[in-house]
């Protein structure tokens, strides 16, 4: 393990044994708060605080507008010709409030690859 995500590491450790970051009152915040209080450790950055909300906090109206693909999978979805950009990403999501995370699940998962059938 590098030295930088060893610090990351004693960062996010020390921030839960010394109280500064209490997981179970995440629950309790609004999303953009407790994407702050994440954002706000080393080497936790806006995705990833993005991915705790929507996969250990269960919010359902997470949109991770800097998901490459998740952003690949609107462009197939839509039709479009070009990756959406940020903004035009967020216009096409307008509309999937307040189930957002629901629909980038959906999206993620339209990306994946058909398994091939079983021999049995």
């Amino acid at each position: 393990m590098s030295p930088q995500k060893i610090s990351y590491i004693k960062d996010l450790a020390e921030r839960l044994e010394n109280g500064t970051l209490d997981l179970k009152r995440l629950e309790k915040l609004p999303d953009e708060e407790a994407l702050n209080e994440l954002d706000s450790v080393r080497g936790i950055g806006r995705w990833t605080a993005e991915m705790f909300l929507i996969f250990m906090l269960g919010r359902t109206d997470v949109l991770p507008v800097d998901d490459l693909g998740l952003r690949k999978a609107a462009k197939k979805s839509y039709k479009l010709r070009k990756l959406p950009t940020r903004d035009r990403f967020e216009r096409l999501a307008e509309k999937w409030h307040p189930y957002s995370s629901i629909s980038t699940l959906y999206l993620w998962k339209s990306m994946e690859k058909p398994e091939a059938p079983s021999k049995w």
